[in-house]
């Protein structure tokens, strides 16, 4: 067995490496705080001269987001990052890759807002990006990764979700796990894959086929509303199968637990460590961390939560995540939220005494 690489680096970093290792063709971004690090990153290790793969540094987010949707209509592995308001910017372009069901990743390291509001960490943009942000009715698949090695591994992961479904994927991660450094292991290298194999694994791809051959047209528009409404129930059943194939999360501490707290990203770290204090002092609680955004883990909540006595929802928010929650639990006991706001991350001291004051 290969000796595992293991190497001390910030989540933005393990982004850009795991980006050049999963075989991914090319990245088209834009530097805004706090993810920088990515395009810096990719830009100090050429990958462009190693594995072929593409580093561009658009001239706005505008163009990088239709620079994603111009390669994925190639079938081509394409990626982006920017932070919250620059994601903002990007929801056109990805409403259009979902129209035209191109698979693509796009890495939001959140910052509060709203506006141009600070480069502290937040966790505001959920709805941004549990309800798609732009306009129409579709979706894209969000992971919450919460530590370093999860920016690393939710890279592969995304790009074959995307794939497999044909539909934009965001890992929705923050300032928090962006800027923090910690030891990871770096997946191995997949080669990039060739022409011959993106034609044949991309069969709806606009590849430059001869006029001779029927071409493949990459559009998200229909001027026919009849063929429109078709269109949009086959998305709708596409979203079906992905809520009954590719919900993950993680729980904690469950079993005995009398409550229960619900929290995602950085701010399930800080909710473990809520945790553990929780019980030095007696109380016993445990976590269920949403790993998959979108789809939303409502079923699994709503058994977690039976025997129960309350839910504390704790995000770095003004309570966003809570309301699915709700949705999933519907009124079988109290669920209650805490959170921060304008950049704070809280304590674990703070959720606790949340969890003392909302449901004891």
């Amino acid at each position: 067995m290969a000796e595992q690489e293991v190497k001390l680096m910030k989540g933005n970093e393990a982004i850009a490496h795991a980006a050049i290792r999963c075989g991914c063709d090319g990245y088209f971004g834009y530097p805004i705080t706090p993810q920088s690090e990515v395009i810096e990153t990719l830009a100090e290790l050429k990958p462009w001269e190693t594995t072929g793969m593409v580093v561009v540094q658009a001239e706005s987010e505008v163009a990088a987001i239709n620079m994603v949707y111009g390669a994925a209509g190639a079938g081509k592995r394409a990626m982006t990052s920017s932070s919250s308001p620059g994601i903002a910017l990007k929801q056109e372009g990805i409403a259009y890759m979902a129209g035209a069901e191109l698979p693509g990743l796009i890495v939001n390291v959140q910052r509060g807002g709203p506006g141009l509001g600070t480069i502290q960490p937040s966790q505001s943009d959920y709805f941004q990006a549990t309800r798609g942000g732009g306009n129409g009715d579709y979706y894209v698949l969000v992971l919450a990764p919460s530590s370093v090695q999860e920016m690393a591994d939710f890279v592969d992961l995304a790009f074959n979700l995307a794939f497999k479904y044909r539909i934009p994927a965001m890992i929705l991660s923050d300032g928090v796990i962006g800027q923090m450094m910690e030891k990871v292991v770096l997946p191995p290298y997949k080669p990039r894959r060739t022409d011959e194999e993106v034609i044949r694994e991309c069969p709806w791809a606009s590849n430059g086929k001869p006029a001779s051959r029927q071409r493949n047209v990459i559009t998200s528009l229909e001027l026919k509303p009849e063929i429109m409404e078709q269109r949009n129930i086959h998305l709708q059943e596409k979203y079906q199968t992905i809520r009954e194939n590719e919900v993950r999360y993680e729980t904690m501490q469950l079993e005995d637990a009398d409550y229960m707290i619900v929290s995602f990203g950085s701010a399930a770290r800080i909710s473990e460590k809520a945790i553990e204090l929780a019980r030095e002092e007696g109380i016993k609680v445990g976590l269920f961390r949403p790993i998959t955004l979108w789809p939303f883990p409502t079923k699994q909540i709503a058994e977690a939560a039976k025997g129960k006595k309350g839910v504390l929802v704790a995000e770095i928010n003004a309570g966003q995540m809570v309301e699915d929650v709700r949705l999933s639990i519907n009124g079988a006991l109290p669920v209650e939220y805490f959170g921060r706001l304008g950049g704070i991350v809280p304590d674990p001291e703070e959720i606790v005494q949340a969890l003392k004051n909302k449901l004891m």
